[in-house]
């Protein structure tokens, strides 16, 4: 039986280990936590070796923001790469470019060669390797697993890394601290090989496109088009990108609430960091019970208040007890907020697009992550560590009032995936770059019913536009006024085909209203038409470029 087209995700996928049964997901998600559990080692082991190496608080808290502003340049175009080529190959190499810096740091370490610099640079380098394997893992999802299993398994693997992140800090603080830091950067670089291995042996089917691969520029454009379109991935960013500037400083600057105010060493801050990751593992796993209790809406805003609660209690304690509790309170806020948005976005893209969508996405939440670790820094180098995560509170606040601005809405399933599309026979022998492709669609609409047709055409207009449709216009026969005629262009024959292969089952319930609201018994008439240039005649030694674009 199929599924209908909105339904409640919590109908559909109940259970958050529901996509575990699948083998070729669960032999990855349980490869991805090793190597969570590899660069959770290697991030107390950057920080911890930055704070040791430095006096400078903004240097501390820039190795937080030399592994996320990779995503902010490169994300958009790994994001089209991830939906152009195959992403498990995409995630192989963002992986490799994690190994490289990983070893690469364990050798300057033995070597003794390093200086905030070159470890702010191998960072960086690493946060180029995430930017390609992210987006591609994450938009992966819906192609190892059922639609209906894409919530569920966003949590899983939400829930898995921070489950990690409640164990892993902490070991990597012992290993820091019992056997340097070279250590954890070569243990680190064993999980990041398991996972490559674990890649090189899983191989899942994703359907095949019948039309030619997009140009790079051609696929962003489309990708950036597709979401400055939508409502819900707008939503999301704006909250992300705002939520990333806010609550980063509760990461970035635990170093230096370990060093300074706390007056301990890299074992604490393990230990702060896995209380951080207990939290996160606790609301990921009452991820669903939570959803059925509040809306998705009022779960990130109590999420939001949690965090500034955390970095409110950071800023006046010296206990690490307290430090410890109040960062489990911080990292349950955290899961809850991202697992929120990813999932919307997830929901909102179709599958054509979604890499895109995610790398977009993730493009500015890394921005404001970056930002926010820079602004906090500074502001606890020129004032004080309490200002800078006193200010962070008071800044997360205000984006938990956000809300009412930009909501997120609760979570629904639509069907994303294409219906297939013949091609329609044509007169003349096309070639890919024919065009441009002028389409008219006429429809009959009675007069009583015009502002229901407006209103279909007003949802007509966004969703051809997104997948392509250019110079979109309806106008109204002065001569039979209950005649009306959709236009649009398409830059090639290739981007008419690929404008309707692109259209999802949800996009198509428009033409089945519109079709119930044409008066004609043959139902709308489409026209398809091939723009000639009229400039001056050619010499019949040249060829005339009537069907393709130069």
């Amino acid at each position: 039986m199929s599924k209908p087209a909105f339904a409640d995700v919590d109908e559909v996928a109940p259970t958050t280990f529901a996509p575990l049964k699948n083998q070729t997901f669960r032999s990855i998600w349980l490869a991805a936590q090793l190597s969570s559990l590899g660069w959770l080692m290697q991030t107390v082991a950057i920080s911890w070796l930055m704070a040791t190496i430095s006096k400078s608080d903004l240097n501390v808290a820039l190795v937080q923001a030399s592994t996320t502003l990779p995503a902010f340049f490169l994300s958009v175009f790994t994001g089209a790469i991830a939906d152009n080529f195959s992403r498990r190959k995409v995630m192989f190499a963002g992986w490799c470019v994690i190994s490289l810096a990983s070893a690469m740091l364990a050798c300057l370490v033995a070597l003794g060669l390093v200086d905030p610099r070159i470890v702010l640079g191998l960072s960086f380098l690493a946060g180029c390797g995430v930017a390609f394997a992210d987006p591609a893992w994450h938009a992966s999802v819906g192609d190892v697993l059922r639609k209906s299993d894409v919530p569920a398994a966003v949590t899983l693997i939400s829930v898995g890394y921070n489950a990690v992140r409640s164990i892993g800090p902490a070991l990597g603080g012992f290993v820091v601290a019992s056997f340097g830091p070279m250590t954890a950067f070569t243990l680190a670089t064993m999980t990041y090989l398991s996972l490559l291995w674990t890649l090189q042996r899983c191989r899942w089917k994703v359907p095949s496109s019948p039309l030619p691969r997009e140009s790079m520029s051609t696929a962003i454009h489309d990708g950036v088009r597709f979401t400055a379109m939508s409502s819900e991935i707008k939503a999301a960013i704006a909250r992300g990108t705002l939520f990333g500037l806010a609550s980063i400083s509760i990461l970035a600057l635990l170093p230096l609430v370990a060093r300074d105010q706390l007056s301990a060493g890299p074992i604490a801050y393990g230990i702060l960091m896995a209380g951080f990751g207990t939290g996160a593992f606790a609301a990921g796993i009452c991820n669903n019970v939570l959803r059925r209790t509040l809306s998705q809406e009022r779960l990130i805003t109590v999420a939001c208040i949690a965090c500034a609660a955390c970095s409110l209690a950071l800023a006046l304690t010296s206990s690490l007890a307290v430090a410890a509790i109040a960062l489990a309170l911080g990292g349950a806020g955290w899961v809850v907020t991202w697992t929120g948005l990813d999932v919307s976005v997830q929901l909102s893209s179709p599958r054509w697009v979604v890499g895109r969508t995610l790398s977009i996405y993730y493009a500015f939440l890394s921005g404001g992550i970056a930002a926010g670790s820079w602004l906090w820094g500074t502001i606890a180098q020129n004032y004080s560590l309490s200002w800078s995560l006193g200010g962070s509170a008071g800044a997360l606040l205000l984006v938990a009032s956000t809300g009412f601005l930009l909501p997120i809405r609760q979570w629904k399933e639509s069907d994303q995936d294409s219906p297939g599309f013949d091609a329609p026979e044509v007169a003349l022998e096309l070639k890919p770059r024919s065009g441009p492709i002028v389409v008219k669609i006429d429809y009959l609409i009675a007069e009583e019913d015009v502002e229901s047709f407006l209103d279909q055409m007003r949802e007509r207009r966004r969703v051809q536009s997104r997948v392509g449709a250019r110079h979109w216009t309806l106008q109204r026969d002065l001569q039979e006024p209950c005649r009306w005629t959709e236009t649009f262009r398409t830059p090639t024959w290739t981007d008419y085909l690929r404008l309707n292969h692109r259209l999802t089952a949800t996009d198509r319930e428009v033409d089945g209203r519109l079709l119930e609201l044409n008066a004609s018994q043959v139902g709308p008439q489409t026209k398809l038409s091939i723009e000639r240039p009229t400039g001056p005649a050619r010499k019949r030694h040249q060829p005339t470029p009537f069907f393709s674009r130069p």
